[in-house]
């Protein structure tokens, strides 16, 4: 590739641009480093680039390092330099040499080759164990079973190829639908959107588009639906970015423009433009910021097609318990006197054994279906790894508004004022309905006006917005500039947090006891925003107040009053709290709103008990020498029980504003954990501030849930180990769960179902791993006497019982109630390596016992035991190799294999009998075993009193290896067992029947 320089933001006039190919696709996932280099006729300067996960990394000459260039924002651009060095868009030759660096503006999903993904597919670990077990099966002539397992693997490959296909080819549909628009760019043309570059300026239609593209608004207004990126239903209100430059008296500062920072202004890739707004006849322009998969859409994109590796101690414990069953394979072995070849190929057919063909889908089993009763609820996942995760939440963060109260406000009351009421909100009219934030909804409803286009005639009153200063979660405040009809001065109109609005007021017009009346209100539970106003001097004209810097309006304000809204419980809030807090799983209130009136809803909804008291941590910056402080004191007194009982039961609880907690991250991080690990109230707090609280619990070993209304919480959402976004939709990018259920019923659904799938998990694993050594025992054991189990055994164990326990077991629901005990993170515990090696040596002594037992009975045939140890005479061993039928049908094989076949058995009800299997029903058909003998009659009674001294020994110990489940309901961990009874005598008369078939 040649390009006139090394630096994408170059200023070039009418450089001639070449291009040379390096066999470097547009976005592929990976790539072999390139070179970008100037044009021949130029110096010679090389650009070493590579692509990782549809991403270039530039070479930094003076960093020394790769870098991304993501777009304009890599200039570190002022806002006022958007508008003075980028308005004016490039011309044709600045956009061909960008996209030399930039590329394609797509978004491409490239849907890989059925080859392509046959080949990632089948190079997974396990399929090459299993090839390698195959090669030895057949190397020993187990021709049967060796061919049933290909014969799972194929179907278990082509399964998943399925899947895989066709969840990419519904992603590049999903993708592909909006890649290719044509646009209007600042040059008299239109093109496609595929060839935008990061400087290009865009004309947004009047009837609105799918943005192909991330750009800043520099002329105009737009309605966007951004549900896509946060869940978020309502329309969201953008407007063009100050420019501070063109302030009446310059501005606080020129600030840095960031997405993040001035989401307000910036139009994301993927999200749909439903109307414009221009004024005198200005089109609508948008700069162009980011293009491809580096656009708030790609990386979405990124993050689904590689995702983060989820990092659960059960899954590096499970890879840790495999090698030790091979370690317990190499041991199992008994050398004796056969040629190195038997002992080599032995010896690696006991360590297939012990890893079972099954594994993976017996453990991903319980996953898939909890994944479908979750949705079965309302409850869509795009990270089914993180169910598991779910089942470890010993505390959930919630949002307030919309999550724990209705999304909706009841108008209480108001003091003073209608106009500013009427015109300081970012509704808007889509279709002939309003629609914006409800409590902008019910503010105006309740003023009784009316929200007109042009049809103004008939008004006796009326006033026209100018210019609207969006509101920002981290001022907490939005004002607009209005004209009422007919007058040549305009008003400015402020609406926000009572304390932020009064701050910016004269203090003249705030009334003295303004902060009492204010906790009066907070206190009893009602949301109240204030209301400010400033009458604007007359050189303020039409075109200056479209550039004007909002802190030049929102000052000296003349206080009007404030808005009592009431912001009711949703009625299952209280319920779904007390569950949680019965289940030790303890919950913390995350919010932008006032802390006395957080404090109140979190008493009302049981977040804090009646008798507990509240203690507000209010940290104060260092200022004028002094050094940073925290004031500590009581929120309220608590109420309802006595000064004894108090003392007695009262609890603590933290809470604190944003503000604090900034100040405590930054200068107090030593008492920081302590606080939160004892905070349940954190109110004003910004978006970002939300995540960092995740972060800090997490850091002191919280499993942490987030739930929330997908709108400023996607960080947190994000961020949680398990994040559940209420929408609308059935998948939300804000968060790895989206509930469809507008309340916070789903979190004890999801958490329950995570429990569920974490202990099939548990279980599964320990059932899998216990079938492994059983039958690598009786496999060693057999072998001491120069036997083994036959093909059609082998497949009877693991087709006709494991396969049909572990389906069967998987299909565990949750138990309808929380319970304090949560299962535990990882397979490396006390309890569960106890209840697996206890049960290991109990079936190792009951196969001894039938196994000596046996030979010691009179009408015992020895001469198979005889014929093994002259095997060291060369005569002999052809005789002995070609016995391959008296090698697998005798008195000794049959006893090992029917002892061993109910051993599965007993250690599956052992493990599941404080669990429920959701069976469907089994309908089994009984099949004959051709590789059996008939035994006598007294020694059938014989191995069914061992088998039931096995089954006492091994439920006794697996009950009472913990002594609180003697104490607790038998669903204690979760579940119960409906069709266990049916479930039995179906497996046993499946086995008897085959036995008895001979």
């Amino acid at each position: 590739m040649l390009a006139p320089g090394k630096d994408p933001y170059d200023n070039l006039a009418s450089q001639t641009v070449s291009h040379r190919a390096n066999d470097h696709a547009h976005n592929p996932s990976d790539s072999a480093p390139g070179k970008i280099t100037r044009n021949p006729e130029d110096q010679h300067v090389p650009k070493r680039y590579f692509t990782l996960h549809s991403t270039k990394y530039f070479w930094n000459e003076s960093i020394q390092n790769f870098e991304v260039l993501k777009g304009l924002e890599d200039l570190s651009m002022t806002c006022s330099s958007v508008h003075s060095k980028h308005s004016a868009g490039l011309n044709k030759n600045q956009q061909e040499y960008r996209r030399f660096f930039f590329g394609l503006n797509e978004i491409d999903v490239k849907v890989p080759s059925l080859f392509k993904l046959l080949i990632k597919e089948v190079l997974n670990p396990f399929y090459i164990f299993q090839l390698f077990s195959v090669i030895l099966w057949c190397t020993d002539e187990y021709y049967y079973y060796a061919m049933a397992i290909v014969i799972m693997s194929v179907i278990s490959i082509a399964t998943s190829l399925y899947t895989i296909k066709k969840q990419y080819v519904m992603l590049h549909d999903m993708v592909a639908a909006h890649s290719t628009v044509r646009v209007t760019v600042c040059r008299g043309e239109n093109a496609l959107s595929t060839d935008l570059v990061p400087g290009d300026v865009i004309v947004i239609p009047s009837n609105g588009i799918i943005m192909p593209c991330d750009a800043v608004l520099i002329c105009g207004t737009c309605i966007v639906n951004e549900s896509m990126l946060t869940g978020e239903s309502v329309p969201v209100t953008k407007t063009d970015l100050p420019n501070p430059q063109q302030d009446i008296k310059g501005g606080d500062g020129d600030a840095i423009y960031s997405t993040e920072e001035h989401k307000r202004h910036t139009l994301f890739c993927g999200t749909n433009i439903i109307q414009t707004r221009y004024y005198t006849g200005e089109m609508v322009k948008a700069v162009v910021v980011r293009t491809g998969f580096s656009t708030a859409k790609g990386q979405l994109i990124r993050s689904i097609l590689y995702p983060k590796p989820t990092d659960f101690k059960l899954y590096r414990d499970a890879y840790l318990f495999l090698l030790c069953l091979v370690a317990v394979a190499n041991v199992g072995y008994i050398t004796i006197c056969e040629p190195v070849k038997e002992i080599i190929v032995k010896s690696l057919d006991i360590i297939t054994i012990t890893v079972p063909p099954a594994l993976p889908a017996a453990m991903t089993a319980g996953i898939v279906y909890a994944q479908r009763r979750l949705r079965k609820v309302g409850i869509f996942s795009i990270s089914p790894q993180r169910i598991n995760i779910c089942g470890q939440l010993n505390l959930v963060c919630f949002d307030k508004t919309g999550t724990l109260t209705e999304d909706g406000l009841d108008m209480w009351g108001i003091q003073r004022f209608v106009s500013c009421m009427a015109a300081c909100h970012s509704l808007t009219k889509i279709e002939g309905q309003l629609s914006g934030d409800p409590l902008d909804l019910k503010m105006f409803e309740a003023t009784g006006w009316v929200s007109v286009c042009c049809d103004w005639r008939t008004a006796s009153y009326m006033i026209g917005i100018v210019r609207q200063f969006s509101f920002s979660s981290a001022l907490q405040r939005m004002s607009v500039v209005v004209r009422q009809i007919g007058e040549r001065r305009m008003d400015a109109y402020l609406k926000g947090a009572p304390e932020v609005v009064a701050s910016l007021c004269k203090k003249e017009t705030v009334p003295e006891d303004f902060a009492e009346v204010l906790e009066d209100y907070t206190k009893q539970g009602f949301r109240v925003i204030a209301l400010a106003h400033r009458r604007l001097e007359s050189k303020l004209t039409f075109h200056k107040v479209q550039s004007i810097n909002r802190d030049q309006i929102e000052k000296n304000m003349d206080f009007l009053g404030l808005i009592i809204m009431q912001n009711k419980l949703k009625t299952e809030t209280p319920g779904v709290l007390e569950d949680l807090r019965r289940a030790n799983i303890r919950t913390v209130m995350v919010t932008g709103d006032n802390m006395l009136t957080a404090i109140s809803v979190a008493r009302d909804c049981g977040m804090i008990q009646p008798q507990d008291r509240v203690i507000i941590a209010d940290a104060l910056p260092p200022k004028d020498g002094q050094a940073a402080k925290i004031d500590w004191h009581y929120a309220d007194q608590p109420n309802g029980h006595s000064v004894d009982e108090m003392r007695i039961q009262e609890q603590y609880h933290f809470a604190m504003s944003g503000k604090s907690f900034a100040v405590i991250i930054e200068h107090f991080q030593d008492l920081l954990q302590k606080l939160v690990l004892h905070g349940t109230v954190f109110a004003r707090m910004a978006p970002d501030q939300k995540t960092q609280l995740v972060e800090t619990l997490e850091s002191v070993d919280y499993f942490v849930g987030m739930c929330g209304d997908g709108a400023n919480d996607c960080g947190a959402l994000k961020r949680a180990h398990a994040g559940i976004s209420l929408s609308e939709l059935e998948a939300s990018v804000a968060s790895p769960f989206t509930s469809t259920t507008p309340n916070i019923t789903c979190v004890p659904n999801l958490i329950r179902e995570g429990r569920a799938a974490l202990i099939t998990s548990f279980c599964v694993f320990k059932f899998m791993a216990l079938y492994s050594i059983i039958q690598c025992l009786s496999v060693a054991l057999l072998y001491s006497i120069g036997s083994n189990l036959g093909d059609f055994q082998f497949l009877f164990i693991d087709i006709a019982i494991i396969l049909v326990i572990v389906f069967t077991m998987s299909l565990n629901s949750a138990w309808k109630e929380l319970v304090a005990q949560r299962p535990p993170s990882g397979l490396v515990s006390g309890p569960l390596l106890f209840s697996v090696l206890t049960q290991i040596i109990i079936c190792l002594g009951f196969q001894i016992m039938a196994f000596l037992l046996i030979q010691k009975l009179d009408w015992y045939s020895k001469s198979l035991v005889v014929l093994f140890y002259n095997c060291f005479v060369p005569h002999h061993m052809d005789d002995f190799t070609n016995s391959t039928k008296e090698r697998i049908k005798n008195d000794v094989n049959t006893t090992v294999f029917f002892v061993s076949s109910f051993q599965y058995l007993i250690v599956a009800i052992n493990f599941f009998m404080l669990t429920k299997a959701a069976c469907t029903k089994c309908s089994l058909h009984c099949l004959h075993c051709p590789q059996l003998v008939c035994v006598p009659l007294s020694w059938r009674v014989s191995m069914v009193l061992i088998l039931l001294g096995n089954t006492g020994m091994s439920v006794f110990i697996e009950v009472s290896r913990d002594l609180k489940l003697l104490h607790q309901p038998h669903y204690l961990w979760i579940f119960t067992y409906e069709n266990k009874l049916h479930f039995i005598f179906n497996m046993v008369f499946l086995l008897l029947n085959s036995r008895l078939g001979n």
